[in-house]
């Protein structure tokens, strides 16, 4: 029994589930909630599972078809991997939950955004399984336009003037870095013969063809994850779309292309990568840091504040670029990688519960939701405590996450890095702050209704998880996950 439970691909079970479940809600729309629910609460069974396998058996590779590299299909599961995967399963289950309420049946429009959501979801839960653990250049493009397009889906779904034209922008910004990044694909294939990501890190050398197909996928992948300056399709398509299509697309989406990017520096271009440039990804991190936090302080809406703090909050991953150097790399590879949770629990319960507020008082203008009655308030507790994570207040991950990146600016000597992640949490408090006032001025505004209460536990749920994972976060088992980044991974060296 133990032999199979740590040799059986349950890993794989995580990308059948829900692609099967999105073909059965699309076929019968009128029970799409169903297969939808069984697979939010079987898919965290088996990432559980796979979790428990990596523990005891290490990372290791799954060859589909009995092909393997250069020509087959491999799965790899490895430390980013099933944290990307436990993350997608928490924020999923909670997603799928706080649906149910979210599209009720006797509304006609929301009755047809039920219809279509589920599968969608579904679909894009299974891509999005499916890159996390793809493990060659060609199928990492294949599930990334599988998630992009599903995503644009789901972003245009209430079928609204706004969400018609953040899906437009979100659409021609994805195609532009499609081709940028399917460009670079061909020229590694056309001079290397393969695009298994193991083989292509042992022979890849550092010569004009590697730095250009690098170049061209790492700006397909800058545009797809929204960074600062391209961040220009972000606000709109999350802002517009319904609440728990915005927690999907900042809780989990923009994860995917920042997956590759890690898996490209770090494990297939290392020697091609210098130090300038990863200092450029760093610069351009604080740049988004800054004008993100900037941006979200200035906004009216709270969709938007949200939707701003997302641009803000992609810029911490990008210093790991510049930070995992020397004797830092493990610290600042386990503080991405907890960021990676802490980012996609708390900004997910943010998002759902900001849709409780905008479904009970009918809009979600800051000037008008000040001192809205007490249900409001209820509100805002589960906002400051998912905002507890996203500031990075102890005890939260987000805490454990900035502290750790803290330390592999002291250590390499980057104390620019700091301060920079100091005044992010500045400005973080800030407009966090400005939402929470909103329960202290007095208003003559009528009290808002209450909730019904699947739309208010599953965020307060994922919001406590969240914040209970920085007390977990040297817990074994955890430590074991961050510990290796990337199995068979060669750290990036730079001039010390």
């Amino acid at each position: 029994m133990t032999g199979a439970l740590l040799t059986h691909p349950w890993s794989l079970w995580t990308i059948v589930i829900p692609l099967a479940a999105a073909c059965l809600s699309f076929l019968f729309p009128r029970r799409a909630p169903l297969p939808g629910i069984i697979t939010a609460l079987t898919v965290p069974l088996f990432v559980a599972t796979a979790v428990y396998q990596l523990l005891q058996a290490g990372p290791h590779t799954q060859v589909l078809g009995g092909w393997h590299a250069p020509l087959g299909i491999t799965l790899r599961t490895d430390g980013p991997a099933l944290i990307l995967l436990l993350t997608s399963g928490l924020v999923g289950l909670t997603v799928s939950l706080y649906a149910l309420g979210y599209f009720t049946t006797t509304d006609q429009q929301e009755r047809r955004q039920q219809r279509f959501f589920w599968p969608l979801w579904l679909l894009l839960w299974g891509a999005c399984n499916a890159l996390f653990l793809s493990g060659d250049l060609f199928n990492l493009y294949v599930t990334l336009e599988l998630v992009t397009l599903s995503s644009i889906a789901l972003a245009a779904l209430n079928g609204s003037s706004a969400a018609l034209d953040g899906a437009m922008r979100y659409l021609l910004a994805s195609l532009l870095g499609s081709l940028s990044y399917l460009l670079g694909v061909a020229l590694i294939y056309g001079a290397y013969s393969t695009v298994d990501l193991a083989l292509l890190g042992h022979i890849v050398h550092a010569d004009d063809l590697s730095r250009a197909a690098l170049a061209l996928m790492t700006v397909g992948l800058l545009v797809k994850t929204a960074l600062f300056p391209l961040h220009f399709w972000l606000p709109p398509a999350h802002a517009s779309a319904p609440a728990p299509v915005s927690a999907l697309l900042s809780g989990l989406v923009v994860k995917a292309p920042l997956l590759i990017l890690f898996r490209l520096w770090f494990e297939v271009f290392p020697a091609t990568a210098t130090a300038g440039i990863t200092h450029l990804l760093g610069i351009l991190g604080c740049g988004a840091i800054i004008w993100g936090s900037l941006m979200a302080l200035r906004q009216q809406r709270l969709k938007l504040l949200v939707a701003y703090s997302t641009v803000a909050q992609i810029g911490y991953f990008f210093l790991l670029f510049p930070l995992a150097r020397g004797e830092a790399a493990a610290t600042a590879w386990a503080g991405v990688l907890f960021l990676v949770l802490a980012h996609g629990c708390g900004k997910a319960a943010m998002f759902l519960v900001t849709g409780t507020i905008t479904r009970v008082a009918g809009h979600d203008r800051l000037s008008d939701l000040a001192g809205a009655g007490g249900m409001l308030g209820a509100r805002l507790l589960v906002f400051a405590l998912a905002a507890v994570t996203l500031v990075g207040l102890p005890p939260s991950s987000g805490f454990i996450a900035k502290w750790l990146m803290i330390n592999a600016a002291i250590v390499t000597g980057q104390w620019w890095y700091l301060a920079v992640i100091a005044l992010g949490t500045l400005l973080a408090s800030g407009y966090v702050l400005r939402v929470l006032s909103l329960a202290f001025i007095e208003s003559q505004a009528p009290a808002l209704p209450a909730a019904p209460r699947i739309l208010r536990w599953p965020p307060l749920a994922l919001a406590i998880v969240a914040l209970l994972l920085g007390l977990a976060s040297f817990h074994p088992v955890v430590l074991s996950l961050v510990d290796a980044p990337i199995s068979g991974i060669i750290l990036l060296e730079m001039v010390r």
